[in-house]
């Protein structure tokens, strides 16, 4: 823990926002990908957080990831007898990814990492400015 615990909280957030980048990159680079079989098909993954709140100062509450959890939706069916994973009658099988969707998710995460990234420098310019006080 730094002396400053804004560093701390900005610093959870932004992890906690550059892992949610890196989920929805692979739903991305994978929503076209297709299976053989519904079961082997890529399921979407979206990270889900938590608040953390220190014991030592309560008014701080930073953000953690509690687990990365995998789409319950179901694959989609697409008719494709001439690809190589087609199934016996014809079929393949693509995650039920909404790429505008994903997109948008993106954005969100980009801004929330943006706007760490802010935070953190904002803390930083205040900082020096209170060690250049006594000069």
């Amino acid at each position: 823990m730094s002396s400053l615990p804004i560093f701390d909280v900005a610093g959870s957030a932004m992890a906690a926002q550059s892992l949610r980048l890196n989920t929805i990159a692979s739903n991305l680079a994978n929503a076209e990908s297709v299976a053989s079989t519904a079961e082997g098909a890529y399921k979407a993954r979206q990270p889900l957080f938590s608040a953390v709140v220190d014991p030592t100062r309560p008014d701080l509450t930073g953000v953690q990831v509690t687990r990365v959890q995998e789409s319950r939706a179901e694959a989609v069916k697409r008719y494709e007898p001439g690809h190589p994973l087609a199934d016996a009658d014809g079929y393949v099988y693509a995650p039920d990814i909404d790429p505008v969707g994903q997109m948008v998710d993106l954005i969100s995460a980009s801004r929330g990492y943006q706007a760490g990234v802010e935070v953190l420098n904002t803390a930083k310019e205040l900082a020096l400015a209170t060690l250049n006080l006594g000069k």
